[in-house]
């Protein structure tokens, strides 16, 4: 087992890590930025390193100071959780080249998966159903461009191979507006990721956002946990979650979990991981691998039993999988909502001191956070500042309950979204299941 690890990360995540080591008797190391120094994982770690100014370019993502926190501290491993460096390629291959273990896939595996145009390539030979596409980046042959628009079928949407978050994609209904958008896209994906290669899709007008949650040990064992359904969200940003994905075709949902474990061993996947999809008319399309911990990786443990970040830890010290694929199972359902400080009608950041910080309690709930009275939101990093969990023997049970959760949950000093959710979870459609990603912006729009 790794002797001590190197929280590469802040808020709620870094507390979900610093809690399984001390499950697993792993010391732990935190480092922060001057902002950060009053983070609850700081006070709980056994050392504390700070690692630069508040903004992320200095300390989270600062990877010599990574490094040399890592060296000084005599830690063992690193773990990145999400966001930040977690999928940086070159993150992961600094870290093992100085010495330590990256708790994550190896960096080539960071790589492939990371270009889009590769990963679909990937997952193809593997088996894995794909969106019909340009198979491949697109070139300067303009007439090419609109021969494979019109093979694929209007509408279609141009996206930036190295893009992501919702970043560099644009819809195109009509020929005529094709090659300008294909050029506009190109211009983005340079600006905003240094690389303009652009690749085609066609457009799913109504699809659902389904994603399977995997892990695999880097030496032939994979399994999936199943799936989650993470459709309502806005402007490409998830905020309610479930698991399982209810409405799903029973036997289009058996050919793709099984496709995800099969393609895990093709490309000699090590940690944990989520294929995301796109959902609609009982087919499945891929669209993407992240390759790290989710933000909703909480709603799968509570439906299959299986602490993620445990498995993640236990991999990286050269274990094998401690589960096999025949004794994982779902029980019941389980919902996670994300709770933002901001404002719940203009969705602007809402920083500052919490004056009061109750979470709500009772069976079957679980909240994820940073959070404590007197705590101070910093201006500088994402607004998520914890996840309320719910689960229940049936979706209506693991419903009610995460009413009533919202409904106790208190947070005084700051705005949050906990009204939006309250509005959500009592929303008629949501209640019936299987709202597409379209549904949570019309109904904020409406």
């Amino acid at each position: 087992m790794l002797d001590k690890v190197l929280i590469a990360n802040r808020g709620e995540i870094a507390l979900r890590i610093l809690r399984a080591c001390k499950e697993l008797g792993i010391k732990t190391v935190a480092v922060h930025s001057k902002a950060d120094r009053e983070l609850m994982h700081v006070r709980l770690a056994d050392e504390a390193v700070c690692i630069g100014p508040a903004p992320s370019a200095q300390s989270y993502l600062n990877i010599p100071a990574l490094i040399s926190a890592a060296e000084v501290t005599d830690s063992s491993a690193i773990h990145p959780g999400y966001g930040f460096l977690s999928e940086n390629a070159n993150f992961a291959e600094q870290v093992e080249r100085s010495g330590f273990v990256f708790i994550g896939p190896r960096a080539e595996t960071i790589r492939l998966m990371g270009d889009k145009v590769s990963a679909i390539e990937a997952m193809k030979k593997a088996g894995v159903p794909t969106v019909p596409g340009s198979d491949g980046p697109l070139g300067d042959d303009e007439g090419d461009n609109i021969t494979t628009a019109r093979r694929i079928g209007y509408p279609v949407i141009i996206k930036a191979a190295a893009g992501g978050g919702g970043r560099g994609m644009r819809v195109v209904h009509a020929e005529g507006h094709l090659l300008s958008a294909i050029n506009v896209t190109r211009t983005e994906a340079h600006s905003a990721f240094g690389d303009g290669t652009v690749y085609m899709e066609k457009f799913l007008e109504r699809p659902r956002h389904v994603e399977v949650q995997v892990l695999a040990d880097g030496q032939g064992n994979a399994i999936h946990l199943y799936d989650r359904d993470c459709s309502l969200q806005r402007r490409h940003q998830k905020v309610l979650e479930e698991a399982p994905a209810p409405g799903i075709d029973p036997a289009a949902r058996a050919k793709v979990l099984e496709a995800c474990r099969e393609a895990c061993i093709e490309i000699d996947y090590r940690g944990a991981g989520t294929f995301e999809f796109l959902y609609e008319d009982g087919q499945f399309f891929f669209i993407e691998m992240n390759t790290r911990v989710q933000v909703e990786h909480p709603v799968t443990e509570m439906v299959t039993g299986v602490d993620i970040v445990r498995e993640q830890l236990r991999i990286a010290s050269g274990l094998p999988l401690s589960i096999r694929q025949e004794d994982v199972k779902v029980l019941g359902h389980a919902f996670e909502c994300r709770i933002n400080a901001e404002d719940p009608r203009t969705f602007m950041p809402s920083p500052g001191k919490v004056t009061l910080y109750h979470p709500p309690g009772g069976l079957g709930v679980r909240m994820d956070s940073h959070l404590y009275t007197g705590y101070t939101v910093p201006p500088h990093y994402d607004s998520l500042i914890g996840k309320l969990i719910t689960w229940g023997d049936s979706r209506e049970i693991a419903l009610t309950r995460m009413r009533n959760g919202l409904d106790e949950l208190l947070v005084e000093g700051i705005k949050t979204n906990t009204d939006l959710h309250k509005d959500l979870v009592r929303d008629g459609h949501f209640q019936q299941g299987g709202v597409n990603i379209h549904y949570l912006e019309k109904k904020l729009g409406s």
